[in-house]
């Protein structure tokens, strides 16, 4: 019942800062726990950051000190701030959602979501 669409993704330099977005069309985004994750050419998809409708947050250890995830409830959006990005940050990024939220032991999870956007791709160049 849930649709994402990301966007904000392309092609920087070592260094640069990106911010993705998420897009929802759902009725019930403000009680969804949301992610991020990615996915590299032959890789499989792995966390980045999660957050819950309450604000509380979690990052992959690859990311943090570099990654903000937020959310605004009333545009029904999600973004992540990717400042310092990496070569090793390039890949599709995708949102997620769970239908609620599963508890703080989900976030990290592929499987425990529900909903999942097309992907946008980040590039970085060294």
């Amino acid at each position: 019942q849930e649709h994402l669409v990301e966007s904000g993704g392309g092609l920087v330099q070592a260094g640069d800062s990106l911010r993705l977005s998420c897009a929802a069309s759902g009725r019930t985004f403000s009680r969804y726990a949301m992610a991020w994750f990615r996915q590299a050419p032959g890789k499989e998809r792995d966390f980045v950051a999660a957050i819950n409708w309450s604000g509380n947050t979690l990052y992959a250890d690859s990311v943090k000190g570099r990654f903000t995830i937020s959310r605004e409830n009333a545009k029904k959006t999600v973004s992540l701030q990717m400042n310092s990005l990496k070569p090793e940050d390039t890949a599709v990024f995708y949102c997620a959602g769970q239908n609620g939220d599963y508890g703080y032991m989900s976030y990290s999870r592929q499987e425990q979501y529900d909903y999942w956007g097309q992907g946008t791709q980040v590039a970085v160049s060294s």
